[in-house]
């Protein structure tokens, strides 16, 4: 085989190589692109729990507004326990934070709920007991 042969076939080789390997670039590209479209519009429901005494206000992530820049919904002195399930869309943290006042005498749960398994809890005690459960997304991953 002459040299030219072989060049010529060494850059046919090459030239099919980078082509397979920008079509499977795209490819992938696609079915990432494809991914975050649907996590992006999917919707899940969770369920908020708060326990405990003595809570002034709750505050949650109830589904409106962006995925990263949820519109905040509150309740002013709420009956404990306390509960709401919220539909929120892809991204979008569940988020519920009670906050309590009461000097020394709170005792504070939340809790977050996906298809019955808790995702989220915290507990505090004593004045000014907010923060509250923040879980990520449970269909991201």
């Amino acid at each position: 085989m002459n040299r030219t042969t072989r060049i010529t076939r060494a850059l046919a080789v090459s030239v099919l190589v980078l082509g397979l390997g920008a079509c499977s670039a795209e490819s992938v590209d696609e079915a990432v692109g494809k991914a975050v479209d649907k996590t992006v519009d999917e919707t899940y429901e969770v369920t908020y729990e708060v326990t405990g005494t003595s809570v002034d206000e709750i505050t949650y992530h109830g589904g409106g507004g962006e995925a990263m820049e949820p519109e905040l919904e509150t309740v002013k002195s709420p009956a404990l326990p306390w509960k709401k399930t919220v539909e929120l869309r892809g991204i979008m943290p569940p988020a519920v934070m009670p906050l309590a006042l009461e000097a020394g005498g709170a005792d504070v749960t939340c809790t977050i709920t996906y298809k019955g398994e808790v995702i989220k809890e915290a507990k505090g005690e004593g004045m000014l007991t907010a923060g509250g459960c923040v879980a990520v997304s449970p269909i991201v991953g």
